[in-house]
């Protein structure tokens, strides 16, 4: 898939246009800059202290035997003779609803460097993922968003989606999850 910004005509004086992008499934040589794009949202989201992915540890999880999870990237056209940029993915998973008694798409994360924002690139890939689900029969798509992140929330929202705020996440991790884990059945 790839989207061009729509301009009018221009004369000499007005700014270039917005640069094309390309939305495409990651593969094996992304691994890198999926990786260097985790760590942008890490520190964007003040999270830096929890990171521990390396693209050795990201690799078999998206391209191993046994996959677990998928990825789409964004990259921006390089133009003559340059090479394309990676600049924005949306790494995914299927869920599923027991409610609904159907598989959802689950986005675990989507960025796009700040430096290319307005571009269209964060809409595109929202819009890829919900054609996913619909593609693989899906009855919803859902992700989580940081409450204090006010700018993601209402673009969200202009998207369709609804924030739910009667839900709150759970999570169980390190020696609390092995603690869980003691002695199951």
């Amino acid at each position: 898939m790839s989207c061009r910004a729509r301009m009018p005509a221009m004369n000499p004086t007005d700014t270039p246009p917005a640069p094309s992008f390309k939305l495409r499934p990651a593969e094996l040589r992304d691994v890198q800059a999926i990786v260097g794009l985790i760590r942008e949202l890490a520190d964007f989201e003040q999270l830096t202290h929890l990171l521990q992915v390396t693209p050795e540890k990201l690799r078999p999880h998206l391209f191993g035997e046994r996959p677990v999870a998928e990825a789409l990237v964004a990259e921006l056209d390089a133009g003559e003779g340059g090479k394309p940029e990676v600049v924005a993915f949306a790494l995914f998973f299927t869920n599923f609803s027991t409610f609904l008694a159907q598989p959802g798409l689950y986005l675990e994360d989507l960025f796009v460097r700040p430096a290319h924002r307005g571009l269209g690139i964060g809409q595109a890939l929202l819009k890829r993922l919900a054609a996913l689900a619909v593609e693989r029969g899906c009855g919803r798509f859902e992700w989580s968003v940081l409450d204090w992140n006010a700018n993601a929330i209402r673009f969200y929202e202009r998207m369709g989606a609804t924030v739910m705020p009667d839900w709150r996440i759970c999570r169980v991790t390190g020696d609390a999850l092995r603690d869980m884990g003691e002695g199951a059945a």
